[in-house]
């Protein structure tokens, strides 16, 4: 979002609070924001606390001195977004029937910004009909509508309304700035480790955070794909507008995967997925008894190999990762050919910049025809949309 012009609307609900936050890490992400409010919002936030963290001034009466005569028609023509967050029943009506009655309405009117809208309201206003039917025509207009959470709210009663996370709005904004050159294509993408029991307290797993599969899942969600992530356990966050299958073992991830990859166009098998589980998981923990211990390990399903042998009949592009410590480039180019994959992806986790709990990688990106492409030090989100650009112009024929 850098260097992006944005507008954060505010209105006068008790959630204006948190548009707040929502300014700070639009700033910090390098936008450049402008705040107009309600006469109503100022009543719940100062204006001067939005000029804090936006650094700029806060418009909010259409004929104060400061208030440039056009900006309530320039603003919102010559910004990339305007977020309304909170966005009231009163102004969604305002919205929805061209009201124009202050500074913010009046800008909306006039704007040809993309507009997302961000409703907070009692959980029986939002399903008033005339509210459902008021967010109903001003979606029909152009307008993008974000769903409120469910929960407890100001007004001691729980179910839907509550103004979504400053974060999860960041993020929608984010889509709506760039480039949906994958909108309509469905991407499955298996992330993290998984862990396979010995007794109930035991496990075997490996050291992967999930890392990279997140930054795909969400690079790709960006771009305006469909996205179903298969994950093991960790500790991230699921990225915003993903459908997310939390496994544990590997069974569990071979289910999930051949639950979805029919329908799959693109799949990216990030995940660390154990190669051998114990042969019987105890019932009770083991207690200390010999010396040593011996464990009858026995394979677990290849789940890259099966999908390697259906990719004929479903026709999707299969990518994997290839996680070496040794003989990189030869390891990766034999599991290329061994799981009739269409690219592999080659990094030396041996390494402390790019190994499984690192934020950035160094990779190879291996093809088909033998090509190899080397990349730089990345961030693992910047590795994520380099490879997504391959992938893209793979089935687009492009070279």
């Amino acid at each position: 979002m850098k260097d992006k012009k944005i507008i954060v609307g505010v209105t006068g609900g008790i959630a204006a609070y948190k548009a707040a936050e929502l300014v700070r890490i639009l700033a910090r992400a390098g936008a450049h924001i402008q705040v107009a409010m309600t006469a109503s919002a100022t009543k719940f936030v100062a204006p001067l606390t939005f000029e804090t963290v936006s650094g700029n001034r806060v418009v909010w009466d259409m004929f104060d001195r400061g208030t440039a005569p056009l900006d309530h028609i320039q603003l919102g023509q010559e910004s990339d977004l305007i977020i309304v967050a909170p966005a009231t029943a009163n102004f969604i009506a305002k919205m929805a029937h061209g009201i124009a009655d202050d500074f913010l309405s009046t800008m909306v009117l006039a704007a040809t910004a993309r507009i997302l809208v961000c409703p907070s309201m009692n959980s029986q206003m939002f399903v008033n009909p005339v509210v459902q039917e008021n967010l109903k025509r001003i979606a029909g207009m152009g307008s993008v509508i974000m769903e409120p959470g469910e929960g407890e709210l100001a007004c001691q009663t729980e179910g839907p309304g509550r103004l979504p996370e400053p974060e999860d709005i960041a993020e929608q904004a984010r889509m709506l700035l760039s480039q949906q050159d994958l909108s309509g294509l469905k991407v499955l993408v298996t992330s993290g480790a998984t862990i396979e029991s010995i007794d109930p307290v035991r496990y075997i797993t490996n050291r992967s955070t999930g890392k990279m599969g997140y930054a795909l899942a969400r690079a790709a969600r960006l771009r305006g794909a469909s996205v179903t992530l298969v994950s093991g356990p960790t500790a991230l966050e699921p990225p915003y507008g993903v459908q997310v299958r939390e496994i544990k073992t590997a069974e569990e991830m071979k289910q999930a995967v051949f639950d979805n990859h029919t329908d799959s166009d693109i799949i990216i098998k990030a995940a660390a997925v154990s190669d051998y589980r114990p042969r019987n998981s105890a019932q009770q923990k083991i207690k200390k008894g010999e010396e040593s211990l011996t464990l009858d390990l026995v394979r677990n399903p290849d789940i890259l190999e099966e999908l390697g042998k259906a990719k004929t009949d479903s026709g999707y592009t299969l990518v994997g990762f290839a996680a070496e410590t040794e003989e990189l480039l030869k390891n990766a180019t034999e599991k290329l050919r061994k799981k009739n994959l269409d690219i592999i992806v080659a990094n030396d986790v041996s390494r402390e910049d790019a190994g499984f709990e690192s934020d950035t990688n160094l990779v190879k990106i291996i093809y088909r025809d033998g090509s190899i492409e080397e990349l730089p030090l990345m961030t693992k989100d910047d590795v994520a949309n380099h490879l997504l650009d391959r992938i893209k112009e793979l089935r687009e024929g492009g070279s």
